[in-house]
């Protein structure tokens, strides 16, 4: 169970949140994080801001309309993924609200088994800002839900008539490079074991559009996964993690190569590891409305780089 909150207006309830000195500093230190990667990209003054970076039939791109482009679309969200994270550490401070390392730990364990939609976050590569966001994302459902009354027995009642969902089985973070043959694969096997680099491979050479752009990042795959192709269901615990499969045969006719990066142990989470996880799911089902962090800038006088709050 994984709750994804659109923006929405808060419910009336007692809120204090002191966010705007945090966000006009946070926006302070990314202005000043900006200009610095500015100033380490141009090292010799606006002369280097012309350098050509690339050319289309002779037409110049510089290396300021690459950083501005980059600004402008990834600049923006990355510095609300901070903020929001801020304003819920200002909840928690403020309600004397902890998150601890096993409710993320159950956090991430439940992602892996629904795989539903949270791949960017669940796939990060940066763990710690993978925990930092699912941090967040709990606190803030522990403001909302705080002064919900969920029923002990409907908690029991979930558990038991979902005992699958905590019976989480090994998983394995998988990446492929799909080829046309197993010539093709065998060819790629090579070039691993002389050295290359799977994920540069697979941008390189996959024919599957979808993953090769991510470098072949599959996400994690458990043993006899349904969605997944049989063949990489049945050979991804046969495989050490840091090493790659022989060519394997897939149902379309295509060849592929896969690597497993790391394994995570499975286990069976008991009904006092889960209670408070199903009680919060539960009582978000009973909120007349979805609420995410942008939610709170409003109210508070929120303020960022990019001007008026959410």
């Amino acid at each position: 169970m994984n709750s994804n909150r659109n923006n929405t207006t808060p419910p009336k309830q007692k809120r204090h949140l002191k966010t705007k000195p945090v966000l006009m500093v946070i926006g302070i230190l990314l202005l000043a994080n900006l200009l610095w990667f500015i100033a380490w990209l141009i090292p010799n003054g606006s002369s280097a801001a012309n350098e050509e970076v690339a050319a289309v039939d002779g037409e110049e791109i510089t290396r300021a309309e690459w950083m501005a482009s980059m600004e402008q679309q990834h600049g923006r969200s990355a510095l609300l993924e901070l903020v929001n994270e801020k304003v819920m550490a200002a909840a928690a401070d403020d309600y004397g609200i902890e998150v601890s390392d096993k409710e993320i730990d159950l956090e991430l364990a439940m992602m892996r088994t629904a795989q539903d939609g949270t791949e960017e976050l669940l796939y990060a590569n940066d763990t710690e800002r993978q925990r930092e966001k699912v941090k967040a994302q709990l606190i803030l459902e522990k403001v909302l839900t705080k002064d919900v009354l969920v029923d002990d027995q409907a908690i029991k009642d979930f558990y038991e008539d979902n005992r699958a969902i905590y019976d989480v089985k090994d998983s394995y973070r998988t990446s492929m490079i799909v080829l046309n043959s197993k010539a093709e694969a065998e060819e790629a096997i090579k070039e691993l074991e002389s050295g290359s680099s799977f994920e540069a491979l697979a941008r390189e050479r996959s024919i599957d559009n979808a993953t090769g752009n991510l470098g072949g990042d599959i996400g994690f795959v458990s043993p006899g996964q349904a969605s997944i192709d049989p063949q990489i269901a049945k050979t991804v615990e046969t495989i050490e993690p840091g090493s790659w499969s022989a060519p394997l045969a897939l149902e379309d006719g295509r060849t592929a190569v896969i690597m497993v990066k790391e394994k995570i142990e499975g286990r069976t989470f008991s009904y006092d590891e889960v209670k408070e996880h199903i009680s919060r799911e539960l009582a978000l089902e009973q909120l007349p409305q979805s609420v995410s962090p942008e939610a709170f800038w409003q109210e508070f006088n929120a303020e960022w780089f990019y001007g008026e709050g959410e």
